[in-house]
């Protein structure tokens, strides 16, 4: 992953906490992998930001999996994600708002699929049919 620019991203938890997230990575990854909703499940869970959990899995050398913009971890093609056939104008007048320089994040996504109650995958393939790019990830995978 290796998108944290070398902060550490832990330096303000307890020793405890770190102890906890490792266990919590280590039981929710599967042969060195971890998805991005089980990611999200421990940031839910200890109530940090997404960014400690995407340090804490690189730490660990654990590789983020199933994105859930559908942009990385999928086989056989890595990225799943597609153009959307359909242009929303809801949606796009969001995203439109929102990037910057061609540009948007993941965690902005986010926001806007759950403010029109959308899927985040449906939402990302608008930005694609947009030519859009989607950065950065809110766990640091890109």
């Amino acid at each position: 992953m290796k998108n944290h620019k070398n902060r550490d991203q832990t330096k303000n938890l307890s020793k405890e906490l770190k102890n906890s997230l490792d266990e919590l990575i280590i039981l929710k990854s599967k042969n060195g992998y971890i998805s991005c909703v089980n990611a999200f499940e421990i940031v839910l869970d200890v109530k940090v930001i997404p960014d400690v959990v995407g340090y804490m899995v690189d730490k660990l050398d654990i590789r983020l999996t199933k994105c859930q913009l559908g942009l990385f971890g999928y086989k056989p093609d890595k990225k799943i994600l597609k153009p959307a056939n359909d242009i929303n104008s809801d949606i796009m007048i969001l995203i439109e708002k929102k990037q910057k320089e061609n540009c948007i994040s993941c965690k902005n996504i986010w926001e806007i699929a759950s403010l029109l109650e959308i899927s985040k995958i449906d939402t990302a393939s608008l930005c694609e049919r947009l030519k859009i790019k989607i950065k950065p990830c809110q766990l640091g995978a890109f």
